[in-house]
C-alpha cells in the first residue's frame, strides 16, 4: 500500500509531530508499505530532507511564534504539489495542533475524497475546541470541571471558581500555554500567556487527582495507565516528551470496579 504520512505543520505542537511522524514511517516502512513523508508545511521530502528532519528530536520547549512563522504556509495545497500523492491509498495523519488537528485538514481530504486515519473533520473540530467538547460534555452528562472563558475578571474568577485554576489555550494541546494558577497575582499573566498560543483561553476549576489515561479503539477501552510526572507537578510539556519526564504505569493500579465503572469494557 501506498501511504503518505503527514506531520510537522506550522502549529506550536510541530517538533511533537515530527517525533510522531518519525515512528509512524518506521513502522509502515518495516510493514512493508511504501511511505511518502509529507510536511505540511513545507511538501514532499526527499530521503536526505526526510533524514535530517526526523532526527531532531524534541526541544524542552515548544517551538516560538518567530521559529514558526520562518516556515511555509501549512496550507493543505501543498498536498496538491506532487504528483507522487497523487495515486496515495491513505493519508496516515500525524500532525498535532493547528490545521492538522482541528478539522481543517480533514476537511480538506474529506472534499478531495481520499482515505485518511483518525477522526472526520466534525469530530476534529469539536474535540479540539475545549470549551465546545465541554459543552458537549455537559450535554450528554459526561462530568466535567466547570470553567469560565477569557475576558473575565479576577473577581469573577475567584466567585465562580476559587483557586487554583487551570488556565490554558482553547484550542492547542501538549500543555502548551498551560498553567496552574493558585495565587490571585499569577491570574492575569497566566492569561496573558495563554493568549500567546491562542485567540480564546480557558478558566478552568483545578481538580486534584491520579494523572490516568485510557485508549479507545471503536467501541473498546483499552487498559487504563497512570502516568507520575518526574520535572513538574503536573504532566507538562517537558513531562511529557523529554526522557524521564514522567513514569508510565500499565495497568494502573485501580480497583476492576473503579475500571469498569469509568472505562466499561476493558482490554487485557
Amino acid at each position: 500500500m501506498k501511504v503518505a504520512v503527514l506531520f510537522g505543520g506550522k502549529s506550536a505542537e510541530r517538533d511533537v509531530s515530527l517525533a510522531s511522524g518519525a515512528q509512524a514511517i518506521k513502522a509502515l516502512r518495516e510493514a512493508g508499505h511504501e511511505v511518502l513523508a509529507v510536511d505540511t508545511a513545507t511538501g514532499l521530502l526527499g530521503p536526505a530532507e526526510e533524514a535530517k528532519l526526523l532526527a531532531s528530536g524534541l526541544a524542552p520547549v515548544p517551538p516560538d511564534a518567530k521559529a514558526l512563522a520562518i516556515l511555509q504556509s501549512d496550507s493543505p495545497a501543498t498536498l496538491t504539489q506532487s504528483a507522487a500523492l497523487r495515486d496515495v491509498s491513505v493519508f496516515f495523519l500525524a500532525l498535532h495542533g493547528g490545521s492538522g488537528e482541528d478539522g481543517t485538514l480533514q476537511a480538506f481530504l474529506d472534499m478531495a475524497n481520499v482515505a485518511y486515519t483518525g477522526s472526520g473533520h466534525a469530530g476534529s473540530a469539536n474535540a479540539m475546541d475545549k470549551d465546545i467538547a465541554k459543552r458537549l460534555f455537559r450535554q450528554a452528562g459526561v462530568p466535567t470541571a466547570d470553567w469560565l472563558m477569557a475576558p473575565a475578571t479576577t473577581e469573577t474568577v475567584l466567585q465562580q471558581l476559587g483557586l487554583p485554576v487551570v488556565v490554558k489555550p482553547s484550542k492547542q494541546g501538549s500543555t502548551v500555554g498551560l498553567t496552574v494558577v493558585k495565587k490571585e497575582a499569577d491570574l492575569q499573566p497566566a492569561i496573558t500567556e495563554a493568549y500567546r498560543f491562542d485567540d480564546e483561553v480557558m478558566i478552568e476549576r483545578f481538580i486534584p487527582g491520579r494523572e490516568l489515561t485510557v485508549g479507545i479503539l471503536e467501541d473498546r477501552a483499552l487498559a487504563v495507565g497512570e502516568i507520575i510526572p518526574k520535572k513538574s507537578e503536573i504532566f507538562d510539556y517537558a513531562s511529557k516528551y523529554q526522557t524521564g519526564g514522567a513514569e508510565e504505569i500499565f495497568p494502573a493500579d485501580l480497583t476492576a470496579n473503579a475500571r469498569s465503572s469509568r472505562c466499561g469494557r476493558t482490554g487485557p
